[in-house]
C-alpha cells in the first residue's frame, strides 16, 4: 500500500500507486500523492545547515552552544557536525517511556528541547554512534536561529522552490493537503488509523511530506550542481561512524555504492535510496506502518531485480490463536547488546516491542512463544528457565542474539 518510483538517468522506469490512499474513502494511491516521510526528513535538514554554512552563516565546527541559551555544561563540546553525524551522544526522545503518552501534545522549540536538555549525554561526543532525533531537533532549532526564520519557511524557499518540489512541504494535521494520504496503523485484529501525532515534535527530524515524483527531482538534485557544492555533497555523503554521514547513510549493496536514509512515524513507513554511479533513484513510499516487506527491503528487491542479481519473496506466515494471558509472562526489558533494549508490552489481547531509538512495533504468534513482525522478516522466541519463568529471548533476525531479560 503505497507509491513506487525508479529512474535511471533522471527517466522513470517505474512509477506506480498501489492500494489506498484513503481507504474509508476508496481513494487509490498514485505518483500525485503525498506521504510523510519520517526521517527521510534528516536529509533536507542536513542539506539546509550545509547550505547556512556554504554562506558564511555557521561551521559544522562550531559548538551547540552558540546557538542555544543557558547551554548545558554538557553540550559545550557538542559540535553541529555531532547532531548531523548522531554522534553527540543526546539522547532521543522519542525512545523515553513518556514518549508514546505526550506525542499528541503541541510543543514549542523549548518545551521540546526541555525534555532531554538537562539529561546526561550517552557518552563522550565523537566517541559512539547513536541514532537521536533529539539532535536533529536542535538542528532545526539552530537553522530557524541563524536564518531568522522557520525551518519551514527556510525548506520553501531555499529547497522545495528552487528544485520545483511543489507536492512537498512540512506537514500539519489542519492543513487542507490535496492528495495527502491517511497513515494507518494494524493491531492484531486488522488495520486502524494510526495514532496522532502532533507536527510540532518531529520538525527536522520527520515532519515533512512529499511525492515520489519530488524525491526523485531531489534525489538527481544533491548528486548534482542544482543546490549544494561539490564540497558540500562530500561532506553530506562521507561516513562519519556506522555507515552514516548527514542525514543519510552510505553502504554497499550488490557491490555498488547505495546512498540512502528510512523513515517510520505514526501510519507511513518510507525508504530513498540513490545508487550514483549508476545514477539510480527508487523510491518507496508506504502510508501503512506495518506489512512485510518494510520499503527497505522492498528497495533491494528491485536493486535486485535491476542489476540482475538474486532476492527471495518474504514467508508466508499464519498468524496463530493463543490465550491472551500467556502474553502477561513476556512483558517486560530484554537486553539485546549494551544501550540496545528491547522493550515488551501488553496491548489488550496484543503484544507490543519496541527497540532503543525504534518505533513501536507489534508481534504476531507463530506458536505459543515464537512471534514475528511483519514490518521486518524477524522473529522472537521467548525462553524460559527450569522453573517455567520467562528470563530472555531469542531475535531472530539477520541473525540469530540471545537477550536477557532484565526487568
Amino acid at each position: 500500500m503505497g507509491s513506487v518510483m525508479v529512474t535511471r538517468d533522471g527517466k522513470p522506469v517505474i512509477s506506480k500507486g498501489y492500494g489506498m490512499a484513503n481507504i474509508e474513502l476508496d481513494v487509490p494511491n498514485s505518483p500525485k500523492t503525498r506521504f510523510r516521510l519520517g526521517s527521510v526528513t534528516k536529509q533536507f535538514t542536513s542539506a539546509s545547515i550545509l547550505l547556512l554554512q556554504e554562506r558564511g552563516k555557521l561551521s559544522v565546527q562550531d559548538s551547540v552552544c552558540k546557538f542555544f541559551d543557558n547551554c548545558p555544561e554538557a553540550w559545550k563540546d557538542v559540535t553541529i557536525h555531532h547532531l548531523l553525524s548522531h554522534t553527540g551522544g543526546i539522547p532521543n526522545f522519542t525512545s523515553f517511556p513518556d514518549y508514546q503518552k505526550t506525542m499528541m501534545l503541541p510543543v514549542t522549540m523549548a518545551s521540546l528541547t526541555a525534555r532531554f536538555r538537562d539529561k546526561p549525554l550517552d557518552f563522550k561526543p565523537g566517541e559512539k554512534w547513536s541514532y537521536s532525533n533529539s539532535g536533529y531537533v536542535m538542528l532545526g532549532y539552530i537553522i530557524e536561529k541563524v536564518a531568522g526564520e522557520s525551518y519551514e519557511s527556510f525548506l520553501r524557499k531555499n529547497i522545495f522552490g528552487p528544485l520545483n518540489m511543489a507536492d512537498s512541504g512540512y506537514d500539519h494535521h489542519d492543513s487542507l493537503l490535496k492528495n495527502r494520504a491517511t497513515g494507518y496503523s494494524e493491531n492484531c485484529k486488522g488495520a486502524l488509523n494510526s495514532a496522532y501525532l502532533d507536527m510540532t515534535i518531529p520538525h527536522a527530524a520527520g515532519a515533512l511530506y512529499s511525492t515520489t515524483e519530488d524525491l526523485a527531482r531531489w534525489n538527481d538534485a544533491i548528486h548534482s550542481d542544482k543546490l549544494l557544492s561539490a564540497g558540500s555533497r562530500q561532506m553530506m555523503m562521507t561516513v562519519v561512524k556506522n555507515n552514516y554521514a548527514y542525514g543519510i547513510g552510505v553502504d554497499t549493496v550488490f557491490n555498488r555504492r547505495m546512498i540512502s536514509h528510512g523513515g517510520g512515524i505514526n501510519g507511513f513507513s518510507t525508504f530513498l535510496a540513490r545508487f550514483p554511479e549508476e545514477k539510480i533513484n527508487i523510491i518507496v513510499l508506504r502510508n501503512a506502518d506495518f506489512g512485510n516487506p518494510a520499503p527497505g527491503k522492498m528497495t533491494r528487491d528491485i536493486a535486485a531485480i535491476i542489476f540482475g542479481e538474486k532476492f527471495q519473496n518474504p514467508p508466508t506466515r499464519v498468524v496463530a490463536s493463543i490465550d491472551p494471558r500467556v502474553l502477561d509472562a513476556y512483558v517486560g526489558k530484554y537486553e539485546v547488546m549494551p544501550n540496545f533494549i528491547l522493550s515488551v508490552r501488553k496491548d489488550g489481547e496484543c503484544l507490543m516491542t519496541q527497540a532503543t531509538g525504534q518505533q513501536e512495533i507489534m508481534v504476531f504468534p507463530e506458536s505459543e512463544s515464537t512471534f514475528f513482525l511483519k514490518v521486518v522478516d524477524a522473529k522472537i522466541t521467548f525462553v524460559k528457565d527450569e522453573k517455567g519463568v520467562v528470563n530472555g529471548l531469542i531475535l531472530n533476525q539477520g541473525g540469530e542474539r540471545k537477550a536477557k531479560k532484565i526487568e
